[in-house]
């Protein structure tokens, strides 16, 4: 207890003066007098370790020790999917079908990568001969804030060319804002992709990449009276940035019809790629769920090992799985597996 408290008085000092931006003299204030009552009671602890204060020492070593190893652990499997994610010239080369079958329907592919492709994604479509014809890559975020509004809490991009159809999804939440994958939660994720399509349209006049940036739709939004209702900004930073560029969007005001260009196909409305999106949709909705194990390499030595192979992967088991977090129905639920080594 007393090893928590001088832990928590000397961390408070740097949020002190990086975050709250306090005065100095009131840091020193409060670290003096806050180690006048913890050095003495720690004093009194450590000359009474053989009549029992090493209990609670043992204690603050253990769950040292476990918090240590799930940190590690966690840290390398997200180096993993970030160093062997998939590149974008990869998915352009397989073309519009991806290399494989396209079938009906919409895969929610979750990940934990708020830019680029995930690994997970090129092991699945090399283990199975067929991909649904809508693919959105999913990311739940929380941010170090109260709450986000729902009106902010989606952020939306298109991967690769419009006839690929895919999408990544990034869902905001702060720490007080619960997260339940649920059909409002899908609904609001369709309402979002159908706004994206709209918004997407009406920018094509002014740019003829297939991405846009959050300050060029913003300036965009502000000169084109065409698009009422709609604020493509966002009053809050983001927390995402890279090649891959994002859209805030939110709640749809107002329905488009304008002409947009499908990479590699004929001119086509917007209203007939919604209707596409529908149709994917009411096909039915697969919800595909990484699971990435982690094992110690042959050479590693025997610490290591036990960490890794045993004690994280005891963690890993009785911790809650992404499909109960998510809440995502059994019946629509899709794991795919991976092991990689450390």
């Amino acid at each position: 207890m007393i090893m928590v408290m001088l832990v928590t008085t000397f961390l408070m000092v740097p949020i002190m003066l990086l975050v709250w931006r306090s005065h100095w003299s009131l840091v020193i204030l409060f670290t003096a007098l806050s180690l006048v009552v913890e050095i003495p009671y720690f004093s009194a602890v450590v000359r009474k370790i053989d009549q029992g204060g090493w209990v609670p020492l043992v204690s603050a070593g253990a769950f040292l020790i476990i918090m240590y190893v799930w940190h590690y652990g966690t840290l390398k499997r997200y180096e993993f999917e970030m160093h062997s994610k998939v590149s974008m010239a990869w998915i352009l080369g397989l073309g519009p079908s991806l290399g494989l079958v396209r079938v009906p329907g919409m895969g929610l592919v979750y990940t934990e990568l708020a830019s680029g492709v995930p690994h997970i994604f090129s092991h699945f479509i090399t283990n199975l001969p067929a991909i649904h014809s809508t693919l959105v890559f999913v990311c739940v975020k929380y941010l170090p804030v109260y709450t986000v509004p729902p009106d902010e809490r989606f952020l939306v991009k298109r991967i690769g060319p419009k006839n690929f159809h895919m999408f990544r999804c990034v869902a905001r939440y702060g720490y007080k804002d619960i997260h339940k994958k649920d059909d409002d939660f899908e609904q609001m994720l369709f309402n979002s992709l159908m706004l994206f399509v709209r918004l997407e349209s009406m920018m094509e006049e002014y740019t003829d990449s297939d991405e846009y940036s959050t300050r060029e739709l913003n300036q965009a939004g502000n000169a084109n009276p065409r698009i009422n209702g709609i604020n493509a900004g966002s009053n809050m930073d983001l927390s995402y940035t890279s090649h891959d560029s994002i859209i805030q969007v939110q709640s749809p005001n107002h329905t488009g019809n304008s002409q947009v260009m499908l990479s590699g196909q004929t001119y086509q409305t917007v209203g007939d790629e919604i209707a596409f999106l529908n149709a994917c949709r009411e096909a039915g909705v697969v919800h595909i769920l990484g699971n990435t194990i982690i094992r110690a390499r042959r050479d590693s030595g025997l610490l290591k090992k036990i960490a890794i192979n045993y004690l994280y992967a005891f963690l890993r088991k009785i911790c809650r799985e992404n499909s109960v977090i998510f809440n995502v129905p059994h019946e629509s639920l899709l794991n795919v597996g991976q092991v990689f080594y450390v």
